[in-house]
């Protein structure tokens, strides 16, 4: 049960006192509560959705991608870069694990460290809002923030459930991407508001989309189709699946190499990442010369895709029939695609929000602003953007801790 807390009056209103606000119920947000209220804080957890957790419980195609195994600050992109490092090294992946582990939430590793519940995204929500009613943090869903003011020792909240002030401070509304889900731009106000800067923001870890039709054509032929390949842009590339959808382009590679793509890049796409281009083709004419480069294709990729490619991209004929400088252009084509997005598919679908807060006005150990005594941010409202791959949740995860131990 939630600790009791005062209650003044201010002019012809009763002014519920409590030591801790948090405004925000995803990920940071209840992990911040739980933990400042069994460091014994009083907490009350305001939000304007009527469910707490909602991207929690979409996020890893319903089974949450918590965290990853090999989360380091490299993870992460902020135009302060040293930021994350101290609340990383402070709230380990392994910390969130053992909580994880303590409430028998059965989990696994899908890849590349990333660790996801065995059943359903709820078991993680469940286990977090058990932690807070343990702990006697208190939960107000439905609640409209109108205003928030300074006071003595604090801030004074004028709500749709009444006013409330607070020693602390915390905001964890995270960044602009799902509005669906409830995604606004209120942190970036209250931000404003309280004298701090603001990173150009934009959608990350997102689709492209293509209009140029013949590309177009393709992407809507082979749309639920995906292919292994090494996708690069402005000095970065990951290796993950590729896939193919009405609108351009998805997948784990291309969400990864959004976050680095800004518009006007072009992207490079290996479709032949296990093999040098050029020489997996000369290999193939000496080996198989009368075999057609769209069957061998078809062993690659599936036979759709192969013959979709050798229709758009260049003649298929038998192996001994190209010239070398026909199989450098295949190669061109197979090993160093180059991609120029139309766009992005925008906050609608995006994992996360680049830019937000600037983390050089606030507290690397504390998280507290450097404007503004006693208001502190967490999460994905702030300059701190992580890989796919549960990076983004030990984000929220760790600046949470962070923040906990001293509201």
């Amino acid at each position: 049960m939630p600790r009791d807390s005062l209650t003044t009056v201010a002019g012809d209103f009763a002014v519920r006192s409590t030591e801790v606000i948090i405004i925000g119920a995803g990920a940071a947000g209840l992990m911040c509560a739980l933990t400042a209220a069994g460091r014994g804080r009083r907490v009350l957890l305001l939000d304007h959705a009527n469910k707490p957790g909602k991207k929690i419980l979409m996020s890893g195609g319903g089974r949450c991608n918590f965290t990853n195994m090999y989360t380091e600050p490299s993870n992460f992109l902020s135009q302060n870069p040293h930021f994350c490092k101290s609340a990383l090294a402070r709230y380990t992946q392994w910390d969130f694990i053992e909580m994880v582990s303590k409430h028998a939430v059965p989990y696994h590793e899908k890849k590349l460290g990333q660790l996801f519940c065995d059943n359903k995204s709820s078991d993680i929500l469940d286990m977090l809002l058990s932690e807070c009613d343990n702990a006697g943090a208190e939960l107000r869903m439905d609640t409209r923030i109108d205003q928030i003011e300074k006071i003595d020792g604090g801030y004074l909240l004028e709500t749709s459930a009444g006013q409330f002030q607070c020693q602390s401070l915390v905001i964890a509304t995270g960044g602009l991407s799902i509005p669906t889900l409830g995604a606004t731009g209120f942190g970036y106000q209250v931000a404003r508001q309280f004298g701090h800067s603001l990173l150009p923001t934009r959608a990350a870890l997102v689709p492209f989309t293509i209009t140029e039709p013949v590309l177009k054509g393709i992407c809507t032929e082979l749309s639920g189709s995906s292919v292994d390949c090494i996708a690069s842009c402005n000095g970065t590339h990951f290796r993950e699946n590729l896939l193919f959808t009405h609108r351009g382009l998805s997948g784990p590679a291309i969400l990864q190499i959004s976050s680095f793509w800004e518009a006007g890049d072009t992207v490079e796409i290996n479709l032949l990442p296990d093999h040098d281009a050029l020489t997996w083709l000369q290999q193939q004419q000496a080996e198989r010369p009368n075999s057609e480069l769209k069957t061998l294709l078809g062993e690659v990729f599936t036979k759709k895709m192969a013959t979709l490619l050798s229709e758009h991209w260049f003649v298929s004929k038998p192996m001994k029939q190209y010239t070398p400088a026909e199989l450098a252009q295949v190669s061109d084509k197979l090993g160093s695609w180059q991609v120029v997005p139309a766009g992005t598919e925008g906050y609608r679908t995006a994992e996360v929000t680049l830019g937000g807060v600037d983390t050089r006005e606030v507290s690397s150990k504390t998280m507290e602003s450097l404007k503004s005594p006693g208001l502190y941010f967490i999460g994905e409202v702030l300059d701190v953007s992580g890989h796919l791959g549960g990076f983004n949740f030990q984000w929220a995860w760790a600046s949470a801790y962070a923040a906990a131990q001293f509201v």
